[in-house]
């Protein structure tokens, strides 16, 4: 689960993180005074709330020095179509703002913890080049990139802070700072464990002249696996934040994860799901989502899969692939064949059935009368639905 800045820095004041003070958030413009009034006197800063980075650029942060110009800025701002490099060219709708008091900076650095998949741990990334640019820094001088992996679960040693302090340039001559600034650091480890988290970003985390530390953004995902964990946080889940095939898929209890190609995905297995992205760009295609029916799915799952599919304009072929284990083959085929005469499919579909009851799901393709390609190899249906999609 993705959260917002808003959610993510309640949770970061909860884990003894500072950030700036904020008024809350703005969902319609009659919850403006009210904000402004919490969060103290003029200037604000008045951020859109949606689930990707580059916001600044976008115009999606504004100033506001007067309540009139807030009042207006507000107007605008929400409901707006925000666009950056993260959502495509689609864009996100706005529907809430965050309002919260410009800070002082003095300096700008790069925070995160995130998890390490190839080395199967924790690993904490900083960066003295913090801000707006931080990718064009890890692309062109990646030796100023710091990369930490965290031995000890669930803690930031001693020595490592230390460490982080000396290489960011954070030593200061009063102890005083630098043991707060560790301890700075090894509160965001602890709270990346505490909330199961799989990212913990603070871009820009700021120096500020009286040399505190402060997260002037911050970005959280929290794994959905232990979200049984976390019944705080149910509070956070937004069904508005989620695009409308998301929502859909939720619905359904199917995994499903928009991408940007154009040939869509159904797979039953996260493995197998994979594999299938790979060797589509492997023949030139490119995915247009993640989706993995899962391995008990039935007929309605399919059904709705295939739908939610196809809700996405910019989908061009469909490529079904099927292993059946616990999946039955002729499952998946009732379930494409009762779709596609539903819903009228105009878009190529290929489809290959490998495994239990292949050759039922094979005849009732075959006698449903439909434009159908089943093909049997994998790479030849990959290259089946990459040359239609075209």
């Amino acid at each position: 689960m993705k959260l917002l800045e808003i959610q993510a820095k309640k949770l970061l004041t909860l884990h003894s993180i500072p950030v700036p003070p904020n008024g809350g958030s703005i969902r319609k413009p009659g919850d403006l005074p009210a904000a402004l009034k919490r969060c103290g006197a003029a200037p604000w800063v008045l951020k859109v709330q949606v689930h990707a980075g580059g916001r600044g650029k976008a115009g999606g942060i504004k100033i506001a020095k007067s309540a009139a110009e807030a009042k207006n800025l507000v107007s605008e701002m929400l409901g707006m179509k925000l666009v950056t490099p993260q959502t495509g060219p689609a864009g996100v709708m706005v529907h809430e703002l965050m309002v919260e008091k410009p800070a002082k900076i003095s300096k700008e650095f790069y925070l995160s913890v995130v998890l390490d998949r190839k080395s199967g741990r924790a690993a904490l990334i900083a960066s003295a080049e913090g801000g707006m640019d931080i990718e064009q820094v890890a692309e062109s001088t990646p030796g100023k990139i710091i990369r930490m992996p965290i031995e000890s679960f669930g803690r930031l040693e001693d020595f490592q802070a230390r460490d982080l302090l000396f290489r960011l340039g954070l030593v200061d001559a009063d102890p005083k700072k630098s043991k707060a600034r560790a301890v700075f650091f090894k509160n965001v480890v602890k709270a990346f464990f505490a909330l199961d988290a799989q990212m913990l970003e603070i871009n820009p985390l700021a120096l500020t002249p009286n040399g505190e530390l402060l997260a002037l953004d911050a970005k959280v995902t929290i794994d959905d696996n232990a979200l049984f964990r976390h019944p705080e946080l149910a509070e956070f889940d937004d069904p508005k934040n989620l695009t409308f095939s998301e929502r859909e898929a939720r619905k359904a209890g199917i995994s499903y994860i928009s991408l940007a190609g154009s040939i869509g995905c159904m797979v039953n297995g996260a493995g197998l799901a994979m594999a299938t992205m790979d060797i589509l760009k492997l023949h030139g295609g490119a995915p247009a989502n993640f989706l993995d029916v899962g391995g008990s799915a039935n007929v309605d799952q399919v059904s709705s899969a295939f739908k939610i599919i196809l809700s996405d304009k910019q989908v061009k072929a469909v490529f079904v692939n099927i292993f059946g284990g616990i999946m039955k083959c002729d499952v998946i085929a009732q379930g494409v064949v009762e779709a596609v005469k539903k819903i009228k499919l105009s878009v190529p579909l290929v489809v290959r059935l490998e495994g239990n009851r292949k050759a039922e799901g094979e005849k009732i393709l075959k006698e449903s009368g439909l434009p159908i390609a089943s093909v049997s190899g994998f790479s030849d249906a990959a290259k089946k639905a990459v040359e239609l999609a075209k």
